[in-house]
């Protein structure tokens, strides 16, 4: 039975009825009701403006113009807008849903003659809860939980509340998947939510029974991919061997990432030719994750596309386009292959960790304990490093043979003694623990590349041991060159073996792998290395960069303090020495030593307490 929040019809007319002792005439007037709050926004907008200001802004204006059409059909009202944004109110919880199925419709008709990199697709969430309304905008928790809900939602998808789910469930014709309890920043209680799946989706949504019938694969408990053959789209037959060659490389490539369970190539090339559903695929695959492709011959020029998509939802993660020259045709292979792997494997690692929240703790297994403490690690705080070593000490008792769950325990333990310096008593444990756990890595670890990385920087950083350091970093880059962690960690080595040149290649490639990713391993051994090289204002302005985003980061108060010092910019290094003195009051020049690790020229340290002395710090 619908449910009507609010006496009347809403239109985008509709004028908002005031709350009591409030006059119509008085525009900062505030009042209450429960209404269904609809909240939508485009996905990746920045990156899209950044490819095409003006075509991006004539889409948006198209879609704009669907979208408050068919809210207006609704009889919803739009209340807050901001650029690629929408808030809109209904005084149906039916209205609502029905609204953003059918918006998605239409919009993906909208993108469907734009190439996969340049469709603008929207998220939209939907909550019922109470909001309170000021010259014609909304405000309050009703409209954060939608907002959070829009958030989650896939490219393309709904997302909606649990209150919303029990208003419309037995209405309208769809079905809906259940994400858990999500606990939400601000909100106290956590909300349950649901993925709306449109009714054409219904019938593809292969229900257990179906899956049993046709025999169909289980999804594995990690994040699961297939590379499909890559069309060849450019009219020349000889250009086949290079869309297979891509294909290959690509699943080579990503099958070096334990995490990722990626189904081998003879299977995914058996979809060659055909016509593809993605969602099909994926359940026929048993995979989470698909990634297609295509290939373009334009005169001597190559163009290569490529998409990742969910393959429950049909909606798309990442998408882009690489242009090179045919001359250099295996170069240009390479190349994007490096770039391929290293935009979707931490892409895939964050859609993990956002499932692995959505599941309620009672039901968390050793992988989902895992992704949990990477979410803790972001941004890196002392109380973050906490729970996070917690849960890899839970993964790891769950599952003995989790090396990776043992080799973040091991970061942990050293960023933990980075971030502050902690009691003697406290150093001598973490160096224990550390020396406990090298061992089980080199145990069950040796093909994992994430467990010997993290190893490495633990047993270099605390234990010193640089010689068996550089073994371990240098086993993990060969077992897997495209993982950004690993060269963020080979720059910190070659930077406190004195490498400073070669720590910026290494943590450049880091980047490069994993630019969405603001870590503050690789910004802070960059600064240091550009400081090392006489670079003052460029390790100045990485240090704050870090700083924006973990303001008591020890390591960065440091180098920037030093920086700023022998940059010139003395007001700027006192101001990071008083606040490295408010996080750690007993740091002194003299107990540089004790912060720095194995740094073997002793010249670079004598620079570096130089720089601390200018920027006002006590002996």
């Amino acid at each position: 039975m619908t449910s009507t929040l609010t006496e009347g019809p809403l239109s985008p007319t509709w004028s908002p009825q005031v709350g009591i002792g409030a006059h119509m005439s008085d525009p900062m007037a505030v009042s209450r009701r429960l209404v269904a709050v609809f909240a939508a926004d485009v996905e990746g907008y920045s990156r899209l403006m950044g490819a095409d200001e003006v075509g991006t802004l004539e889409g948006l204006t198209e879609r704009r113009a669907i979208l408050d059409r068919i809210i207006g059909e609704h009889r919803g009202r739009i209340a807050n807008t901001a650029g690629d944004s929408v808030l809109a109110e209904f005084g149906s919880a039916v209205d609502a849903v029905r609204c953003a199925v059918e918006a998605q419709t239409a919009l993906a008709q909208a993108n469907s003659s734009r190439a996969p990199e340049r469709r603008i697709c929207f998220r939209i969430g939907i909550h019922i809860g109470d909001v309170m309304v000021r010259a014609g905008d909304l405000f309050g928790d009703g409209v954060n939980i939608a907002a959070r809900l829009q958030s989650i939602a896939n490219p393309g998808a709904v997302c909606i509340s649990g209150a919303t789910y029990d208003q419309v469930r037995k209405v309208l014709p769809v079905t809906f998947a259940e994400l858990g309890a999500l606990h939400i920043k601000n909100i106290h209680e956590p909300i349950r939510a649901y993925h709306v799946c449109a009714p054409n989706e219904a019938s593809d949504a292969a229900p257990a029974h179906v899956a049993e019938a046709e025999n169909l694969p289980p999804i594995p408990d990690k994040p699961s991919i297939a590379v499909l053959p890559f069309q060849n789209i450019s009219g020349d037959p000889e250009q086949q061997y290079f869309a297979d060659g891509m294909a290959e490389d690509i699943t080579t490539a990503l099958s070096r990432f334990k995490s990722l369970f990626v189904i081998a190539r003879n299977s995914a090339f058996s979809y060659k030719g055909k016509a593809i559903d993605v969602k099909r695929v994926g359940r026929e695959l048993g995979v989470r994750y698909v990634l297609e492709g295509s290939v373009r011959k334009a005169g001597s020029r190559l163009r290569i596309a490529a998409q990742l998509i969910d393959a429950a939802s049909g909606a798309h993660i990442w998408a882009e386009r690489f242009d090179g020259a045919l001359e250099d045709v295996f170069e240009f292979q390479d190349e994007v292959t490096e770039k391929v792997v290293g935009a979707i494997a931490p892409r895939v690692e964050r859609a993990e960790i956002v499932r692995a929240w959505r599941r309620p703790p009672s039901n968390t297994d050793a992988y989902d304990c895992y992704l949990r403490g990477l979410a803790c690690l972001s941004p890196m705080t002392v109380e973050g490093l906490e729970q996070a070593l917690h849960l890899f000490t839970k993964a790891s008792a769950l599952d003995p043979d989790y090396a990776s769950a043992y080799g973040m325990a091991m970061h942990c333990h050293a960023h933990r003694f980075d971030l502050l310096l902690a009691e003697a008593d406290d150093i001598a444990h973490r160096r224990s623990e550390i020396s406990r756990l090298w061992p089980i890595v080199a145990r069950v670890g040796q093909d994992d590349s994430v467990a010997l990385g993290e190893a490495a920087w633990a047993v270099a950083y605390l234990l010193q041991d640089l010689s068996s350091a550089r073994q371990l970093i240098d086993r993990a880059l060969e077992l897997n060159p495209n993982l950004a962690s690993a060269w963020a960690i080979s720059g910190w080595l070659n930077t406190w073996q004195g490498h400073p040149d070669l720590a910026i290649e290494h943590l450049g490639r880091a980047q490069r792998l994993d630019p969405g990713s603001l870590r503050l391993t690789s910004f802070a051994a960059m600064a240091h290395a550009r400081f090392f090289l006489g670079e003052y204002e460029k390790a100045l302005g990485l240090a704050e960069e870090m700083l924006r985003h973990s303001p008591d980061a020890h390591v960065c108060l440091r180098i920037g303090a030093a920086s700023a010092a022998f940059a010139g910019h003395i007001d700027t290094a006192h101001g990071l020495a008083a606040r490295l003195q408010v996080v750690d009051p007993a740091f002194g020049v003299s107990r540089l030593r004790e912060y720095l690790g194995p740094y073997q020229k002793s010249a670079f340290v004598e620079k570096y307490a130089e720089g601390l002395r200018l920027a006002g710090l006590p002996q």
